[in-house]
């Protein structure tokens, strides 16, 4: 008989009502820690079988859903969800997530195409386990010419994995020009943030250029500078991108120069910039805001929503009547409602009349599954501030 993890009489849990994870003050009991890393059921208080999924006692979240069904996790399991995931993705391109974690019922394993390289990250001890086997499918089904696997962020702590980088074949992956829609950038794979690029806005990046033509434009936390050289490419007056991280800025820079565009860019903590500018006039024509992820947890959302409206409410100030503000947000925590609220809260304190253009959203490369709010961290709203 296999294993079962039971949940607490009379608990609420998420698991319930479809979401794929629990935590563990939701269980009558941890399992032993020889279950660490491998399969195991999820039964409710009267036995009934929740479901397989993946074990560890280290993590807060103890179990995590990988069917409703019994299932194994063995090479047939992970061969059939990385075809799926491959198929969903058919005709997006070779610039993608392949693989967005429980939405490809994959946990913990996100896996992102830039061409002939796969950058990937595995975040769970059980998909750790098994992550020759990983290399191996992936090498068999994409054939790209290298795997770089970024295991280096700060969640495998929390799982009590090791924090390392390396690359398949075991040689280093040099920094290179690569050609994203149309720009070269000068991409770190394998050293860079994150999986080294930030795929999930490539739609947007065209999107806003579309505002940009004869327009002064301020790309704030410009990282690379996609957005400013999207921009600078589609007619802009003028282009200006900031950013705290000097070394993207730098990064920014070099992309500009390499593709023969104008634009500036400056080492700057975004907030006390516009501080600085407060008692400027309006000198922009078209603001984008794609800050990092102010609510990293659900402890620091409330924080989060007034950094989000204090930048939004500044960027509104700033802009010339009629100007257009791009505002995203990627902090899984916090939800569209709480977004417009915050937009309405800084219109409201610009005394600003904001019209809705655009609702933006993560692309479908990025799924969502609908029982995991959490999958859904992308979004944002294209404005026009009178």
């Amino acid at each position: 008989m296999s294993v079962s993890l039971k949940l607490k009489p009379n608990v609420k849990s998420r698991v319930l009502a479809g979401h794929p994870w629990v935590f563990a003050n939701e269980c009558e009991a941890l399992l032993p820690a020889e279950h660490d890393g491998e399969v195991v059921d999820c039964r409710d208080r009267t036995g009934r079988f929740l479901g397989t999924g993946i074990y560890n006692s280290k993590s807060q979240i103890v179990w995590r859903r990988l069917s409703r069904d019994r299932v194994a996790l063995d090479e047939a399991y992970l061969r059939g969800a990385l075809t799926k995931a491959l198929a969903r993705r058919a005709g997006l391109g070779d610039f993608k997530r392949l693989v967005w974690s429980e939405s490809d019922d994959l946990p913990g394993v996100v896996v992102d195409q830039f061409g002939s390289t796969l950058v990937a990250q595995i975040q769970t001890l059980a998909m750790e386990k098994r992550a020759a086997l990983l290399s191996d499918l992936l090498a068999e089904l994409v054939q790209p010419a290298e795997i770089i696997f970024r295991n280096d962020a700060n969640i495998r702590k929390l799982e009590g994995l090791a924090v390392e980088v390396h690359t398949r074949t075991g040689t280093a992956w040099e920094p290179r020009w690569v050609n994203i829609d149309g720009f070269n950038y000068w991409l770190d794979l394998q050293g860079g943030q994150k999986t080294g690029f930030y795929l999930d806005q490539r739609q947007q990046h065209a999107v806003v250029a579309r505002y940009a033509s004869g327009k002064r434009v301020l790309d704030a936390f410009c990282n690379q500078g996609s957005f400013a050289l999207h921009c600078a490419r589609a007619g802009a007056a003028s282009v200006l991108g900031l950013d705290s991280a000097f070394d993207a800025v730098g990064q920014a820079k070099k992309n500009a120069e390499h593709n023969g565009l104008k634009a500036d860019f400056l080492g700057a903590n975004v907030f006390d910039w516009f501080t600085a500018q407060r008692e400027a006039a309006p000198a922009w024509d078209l603001v984008i805001l794609d800050p990092p992820p102010f609510a990293k947890s659900k402890s620091a959302l409330e924080g989060a929503l007034r950094g989000y409206k204090e930048i939004n409410l500044r960027a509104m100030k700033a802009l010339t009547p009629g100007g257009v503000l791009a505002t995203y947000t990627c902090s899984h925590h916090m939800q569209d409602a709480q977004l417009r609220e915050v937009l309405a809260e800084a219109a409201t304190d610009a005394k600003r009349r904001v019209h809705v253009l655009e609702h933006c959203h993560q692309p479908p490369d990025h799924p969502v599954l609908v029982t995991m709010p959490e999958s859904e961290y992308l979004r944002g709203y294209i404005l026009r501030v009178e």
